[in-house]
């Protein structure tokens, strides 16, 4: 389901986990490795987050888009909110300066079958400068429910 904002995109699953096993891997660099739909990210470094403001490293290469040329680069994900079990966001800095402020997120529900997750991208804080270059939204609507699929397939095989 796509929200009425044009700057925000939100889907949600089932899967077939408890919230305690999605969150853990949400809070794990290398499961947002495992996750990714995108084909970016390559490797990550640093340990699981456990709070907002923590931080870890992911290896990227946007050549997997094909999109824009900058190759391979390194950006610091940065946990901007944290609820365990029940809601992780973040934004990125890298490359580009001051960082763009584009947010990603899950939030995760109890329910009959595990979990519902619901996973968003928000670049409505983003600088003018950056929306006129046209790139956002830079990871599609598809995307993330892609990432959902194989979060699904990620948990419910390890369960």
């Amino acid at each position: 389901m796509t929200t009425e904002r044009s700057e925000r995109f939100e889907v949600q699953r089932e899967i077939a986990a408890s919230p305690a096993t999605v969150f853990a891997l949400l809070c794990d660099p290398q499961g947002h490795v495992a996750i990714d739909s995108s084909g970016m990210l390559q490797s990550a470094e640093g340990d699981p987050v456990r709070k907002a403001d923590d931080t870890f490293v992911v290896h990227m290469d946007r050549e997997a888009l094909g999109d824009i040329p900058m190759g391979k680069y390194d950006v610091t994900v940065i946990i901007t909110r944290f609820e365990q079990d029940a809601l992780i966001e973040w934004t990125i800095s890298g490359t580009i300066q001051p960082p763009i402020q584009h947010l990603y997120g899950y939030r995760l529900s109890p329910s009959a079958t595990g979990t519902l997750v619901t996973s968003y991208y928000d670049w409505s804080r983003i600088e003018e400068r950056y929306r006129e270059k046209g790139i956002f939204p830079v990871i599609p609507e598809a995307g993330l429910r892609a990432t959902l699929g194989i979060l699904a397939r990620t948990v419910e095989q390890a369960g």
